[in-house]
């Protein structure tokens, strides 16, 4: 068959690309409001766009025109922190999805726990093994609907000790969530390693 994108509306092009983009990472974003109010959403078009200096982005979408809490705090504080969910907080995260009112604390309506960051103030989820503290960079806005992408610098990572080996994440055992098409989620599965690619030496420009 063919479909013909032309023919979609944005909500029928977004259900078929959710299941074609697959498997997306989460970022499990915490924003705090210009009333201190704390807000958590996930966002599942998620990655890293740059090593120096480490930055990531996510494309945030707008509800019925209007941009989502989540944006609406970074656009006043410029800091937030993007948390990478585990196995273990798959229902936290798909609750966390909702359309809860501005006013209502996702964090305090799941009864997670937060401490203090180092270098925003936006705080940063206790529990979750892996975070990274960032500062909005720039954004980009895509399509009609008022998409736009959001680039941040991170400006320090946070992760559990028994997940850090010579400079890399053992994956495995952080056991992070994917979203695939509609409510549903996925893990890592099985695992192949093959043989590493030898890379040629990168150049050095000197100025």
């Amino acid at each position: 068959m063919r479909i013909e994108s032309t023919s979609l509306s944005p909500e029928e092009t977004y259900r078929l690309l959710s299941g074609v983009v697959v498997p997306r990472p989460i970022a499990w974003v915490l924003t705090t409001s210009a009333e201190g109010l704390k807000n958590l959403a996930p966002f599942s078009c998620f990655t890293f766009v740059s090593n120096k200096p480490p930055m990531v982005g996510i494309n945030m979408g707008r509800k019925n025109g209007v941009p989502k809490d989540t944006r609406s705090n970074i656009a006043v504080s410029g800091e937030y922190v993007v948390h990478i969910p585990t196995a273990a907080f798959t229902e936290a995260v798909h609750t966390s999805a909702k359309e809860f009112p501005a006013e209502i604390s996702e964090v305090d309506t799941l009864g997670l726990r937060t401490v203090p960051s180092t270098h925003v103030s936006v705080p940063r989820l206790r529990d979750i093994p892996l975070a990274m503290e960032c500062r909005f960079h720039s954004t980009t806005g895509y399509g009609d609907t008022g998409a736009e992408f959001v680039v941040g610098e991170v400006l320090a990572f946070h992760v559990e000790e028994h997940l850090y080996e010579n400079g890399k994440i053992d994956t495995a055992n952080l056991n992070p969530i994917a979203r695939i098409g509609g409510p549903k989620y996925s893990t890592l599965g099985e695992i192949t390693t093959l043989t590493a690619i030898k890379q040629a030496p990168k150049s050095v420009i000197r100025h």
